[in-house]
């Protein structure tokens, strides 16, 4: 049952860890997308701008959302773009696989900050690859997976 001792676990998960499994999340697109040559940039939230460093611009309300642009491919094909769009789900598997061997190997404690970080990263890249059509110009990052390797049309932005 939620009660008021459960508060500081929900403002750390949402506050907190939320944004950083999102902001994993979009680092996978934007590092396949540098391997593949192109031109990147990477948003975390909405709202005002909070403050811009290369690529990754932060928003006033950076826990709500996040998305990542990525144009002029050296190499744009089929495959590159799939491998883009499988790579945030990729990078949180990673990261709960690196959390995990850390925590085996005694360098990490098991605490519910790192249990909360394993859930939100599974959730992300369970949710993003589905392949689900969010709206004309909007579908998730198994729906774009499907969609280029099957007509070979690219889906820009990723969220």
């Amino acid at each position: 049952m939620f009660n008021a001792e459960d508060l500081q676990t929900f403002f750390w998960g949402f506050f907190l860890i939320l944004p950083i499994v999102s902001l994993i999340h979009q680092s996978g697109h934007i590092a396949f997308a540098a391997l593949f040559g192109g031109n990147i940039s990477l948003t975390l939230g909405r709202g005002s701008t909070l403050f811009k460093i290369g690529p990754l611009e932060v928003k006033k309300i950076y826990f709500l959302d996040s998305f990542c642009n990525y144009s002029n491919l050296k190499v744009d094909n089929r495959f590159s773009h799939a491998c883009i769009y499988a790579g945030g789900s990729l990078f949180n598997m990673l990261s709960v696989l690196m959390m995990n061997v850390l925590i085996m190997s005694d360098i990490l404690s098991p605490h519910l900050f790192f249990y909360q970080f394993g859930y939100f990263s599974f959730y992300f890249a369970f949710f993003s690859l589905l392949p689900v059509q969010y709206s004309d110009k909007h579908m998730s990052d198994g729906k774009a997976i499907y969609t280029v390797l099957r007509y070979g049309k690219a889906c820009d932005p990723i969220d």
